[in-house]
């Protein structure tokens, strides 16, 4: 069985990153520490933050596991 497609969508004007497995949305990440914990809750165990900067499992879009926005004033 395949291991599901992970998108984390391109950085929002609120300073955030939406994640989505499939078509469940895990919810709105600030950093990559932030994208492991929602994949855990997801299942996905055993990942930091580092493995997810380089994992297979993820799709980037709009800009790499180094582009977030800072929330705004």
């Amino acid at each position: 069985m395949d291991a599901p497609r992970v998108i984390v969508h391109p950085p929002s004007a609120s300073g955030g990153r939406r994640v989505r497995v499939g078509a469940e949305v895990l919810g709105t990440a600030y950093s990559l520490r932030d994208v492991a914990e929602f994949l855990r809750r997801a299942g996905l165990e055993g990942l930091d933050a580092s493995d997810v900067a380089e994992s297979d499992l993820i799709e980037w879009r709009g800009g790499g596991p180094d582009e977030w926005m800072p929330p705004p004033l």
